[in-house]
């Protein structure tokens, strides 16, 4: 029982030596070290994702289609080890793979291997364009970081409000395209319920495709209803987001940084604080 709670204890120890150098580096983009390696990836994530574009153009690909062979397994190899880097490095290595980065830092390497097996799938590396969220960090300094930081407490404080609100959407085009299939029927182009749900979602999001449309008056009038209701729709969520985005700005004056909890790999917290703000842990030394 003691060799276990000491095992534990040693499996929370806080970070020292090469592995807190090396999340200093990853991690933090407030220091030189962690800035230069942020911005190393961003020009490698930058020339992966040029060598896609241009291996999908076929007649370049049928030239140096070696070369982007070699390329595309050298940055693969690349990718591999600084994700490897960034599990070994961080405090909880399975709450960073789970975490938002930690996701799209797998997807970015993912279909690297899966196109070994299913060549289709390798377009899909560009999704490593995600992983260039990160310049907010880097070319944050002040003004950006503090409104993406902003952005990203406002869209979780309006999360709920917002979801309500789709439910009432939901039921609203339901109910309409039900008394659209009603109303107009199968010889005009409602063939189903679940069709005339889609043309009331496109309808209400005021997109119009116009493959299918109403032909009776009732039915005309019952789309220009919706017609009017989408432009209220649209606002709804925008005004909820705003107002929680005027919510934040009252609440916070100061200036967060990259400075992350190794606990909960929250960011944005101040330069001289002791503590996480999120999960009360004790946030090591900061260095500038």
């Amino acid at each position: 029982m003691e060799k276990r709670i000491s095992a534990d204890a040693a499996l929370g120890r806080p970070l020292e030596g090469w592995r807190l150098r090396l999340y200093t580096i990853i991690f933090e983009a407030d220091t030189r070290a962690g800035r230069n390696f942020d911005i190393a990836l961003i020009v490698a994530i930058l020339l992966s994702i040029l060598f896609v574009m241009l291996g999908s153009v076929a007649s370049i690909n049928a030239q140096h289609a070696a070369l982007f062979s070699w390329v595309e397994i050298g940055f693969t190899a690349l990718f591999t080890m600084e994700y490897i880097a960034r599990l070994i490095c961080v405090r909880h290595p399975l709450r960073y793979a789970l975490s938002f980065f930690g996701i799209v830092d797998l997807l970015a390497t993912l279909p690297s291997y899966l196109a070994l097996f299913f060549p289709e799938v390798y377009v899909l590396v560009d999704i490593r364009v995600l992983r260039l969220l990160r310049i907010f960090r880097i070319f944050k300094l002040t003004a950006y970081l503090a409104e993406f930081t902003t952005l990203g407490f406002a869209l979780r404080a309006s999360a709920r409000k917002i979801l309500v609100f789709l439910s009432v959407v939901l039921m609203v085009v339901v109910i309409m395209g039900t008394v659209m299939y009603a109303v107009e029927g199968p010889e005009h182009g409602y063939t189903s319920i679940p069709a005339s749900i889609y043309w009331a979602i496109t309808t209400m999001t005021t997109v119009g495709f116009g493959d299918i449309t109403p032909k009776t008056d009732l039915g005309r009038f019952i789309a220009s209803t919706m017609m009017l209701m989408g432009w209220g729709v649209l606002a709804v969520p925008t005004g909820i987001v705003t107002a929680e985005m005027t919510a934040q700005r009252r609440q916070s004056a100061n200036t967060p940084t990259t400075r992350t909890c190794q606990e909960c790999l929250s960011e944005g917290h101040q330069a001289d604080a002791n503590f996480c703000q999120h999960c009360g842990a004790h946030l090591p030394l900061y260095q500038h």
